[in-house]
């Protein structure tokens, strides 16, 4: 009887420890929500032929005393004015520190002098991610919509989730409600720590929002603000596991990854590696990709050789071991300029490898028509989107400055004149099209 009395007491002091779930929300939230930024960009797009200024919605989180906040790309990108709502109301001017497209990741920093409040500046404390378990609570913070700050509660549920076009980590997937302007808020664990940034949602699903680890995160902040960019390095190999369940492929080898493909003209060509090689080892230590969510570190491993440096790699090739020296490149930057042809009627962009490799592979080094607009005079001249651009006139044509500068001396040609040759690849073709530009067609409904 003694016996039972104990246990029943041991056990309501146990209860009595446990703190109600209400009160460990309430003080999780209030070590973060209070670091919360609704963030306002003004941002420039080009699109049907002209550029155009939008206001977008997104949110973020201050991380440091100096106004550090970080947010996602998606967010910041073209932004040519951002404003920065406060938790205590108060609207501050931000600048972009530095973007990553690649881990959708931007760091901006607030202009402080414009701060009225005397109040210590709120921050937001890192937590570790790779603790996260499946099933844990979680919240997400931010501005869904363009309305005030909110929190949304669920739980992890995927730490694994792999996306191909995030080729650098694995994302946290929760049933939190994460919405458009939620994108760049924190993702906050019951300790009042930031373990991941908002970044999607999923349409047509209900309960799948995903976040991008703290892991990741930390690194590429770190990077940004000491360095203003992410620098990587490039070596035109694209990966596939060993063990790939999407496609059906199965392969015998015990270590490595698969070599998918090898982009044209790239270090790995100049290697002479082969789609359909198994990378084993860089530098002696072994590579790992037998599934899919092993990707990311791959991807990691290679995008952090040094640039211009030789490396040694063990690659499988049939039932032959081979030996291999790769020499990586820097990697470029993700995606060109660009630039509207105002009087044209039309916008240009930069040819890069990594956004436009089908227009890449037919001219290396130049740029393309983004954009026509309706019934203006590119349209009616017969210029179509992703006719790339070789020549107007006799003077050939490969960067944003000789655009401009032949779009600038357009302007001063003579009424009955405003015409101009351009030489074009079309679907692989070269074709000739007289751009005639006579008409305003920005003020022609007003006549």
């Amino acid at each position: 009887m003694r016996n039972t009395r104990v246990v029943l007491l041991l056990l309501a002091a146990g209860c009595a420890s446990q703190r109600p779930e209400q009160e460990v929300i309430q003080d999780a939230k209030d070590k973060v929500f209070p670091a919360v930024v609704f963030i306002k960009p003004i941002q420039q797009e080009f699109r049907g032929g002209k550029m155009e200024k939008i206001q977008v919605f997104g949110s973020g989180a201050i991380i440091s005393p100096e106004g550090y906040v970080v947010t996602n790309n998606h967010v910041a990108e073209k932004a040519t004015e951002i404003k920065c709502i406060l938790s205590d109301k108060e609207e501050l001017s931000a600048k972009v520190v530095g973007l990553d497209p690649e881990t959708d990741l931007a760091v901006l920093k607030l202009d402080l002098s414009e701060r009225k409040s005397k109040a210590p500046l709120p921050c937001a404390k890192f937590g570790d991610s790779r603790k996260l378990r499946v099933g844990e609570m979680v919240m997400a913070m931010g501005a869904p919509h363009g309305l005030d700050r909110s929190v949304s509660k669920g739980i992890v549920s995927s730490l694994e989730r792999y996306f191909d076009f995030s080729p650098y980590n694995l994302w946290i997937q929760t049933d939190a409600a994460i919405n458009p302007g939620n994108s760049g808020g924190p993702l906050v664990n019951i300790d009042g720590e930031i373990i991941g940034i908002n970044a999607r949602g999923m349409r047509g699903a209900e309960n799948l929002g995903f976040a991008i680890p703290a892991e990741t995160v930390i690194a590429v902040v770190d990077l940004i603000v000491k360095h203003g960019k992410v620098s990587r390095a490039w070596t035109g190999l694209r990966f596939q596991p060993l063990k790939d369940f999407r496609k059906s492929s199965f392969l015998e080898a015990k270590q490595g990854v698969l070599v998918a493909s090898v982009d044209e003209g790239s270090p790995a060509e100049k290697a002479e590696l082969r789609a359909g090689d198994i990378a084993v080892a860089v530098e002696s230590e072994p590579v790992r990709g037998m599934y899919e969510t092993d990707l990311p570190a791959v991807e990691r491993r290679f995008a952090g050789l040094a640039v211009d440096k030789p490396v040694r790699m063990e690659v499988l090739r049939g039932a032959e071991t081979r030996q291999v020296t790769l020499t990586p490149a820097a990697k470029e930057k993700q995606e060109g300029e660009d630039f509207e042809c105002k009087k044209w009627d039309m916008t240009v962009k930069e040819i890069t490898k990594f956004a436009d490799p089908l227009l890449h592979f037919s001219k290396p080094r130049g740029l393309y028509i983004q954009g026509v607009k309706f019934n203006g005079n590119a349209r009616v001249s017969g210029f179509a989107n992703g006719d790339i651009l070789l020549s107007v006139g006799d003077r050939p044509v490969e960067t944003l400055k000789d655009i401009r500068e032949v779009h600038e001396s357009s302007l001063k040609m003579e009424r009955g004149k405003c015409k101009l040759l351009f030489r074009v690849i079309r679907n692989g073709y070269r074709r000739l099209v007289v751009l005639d530009f006579e008409k305003d067609m920005e003020h022609l409904d007003d006549e």
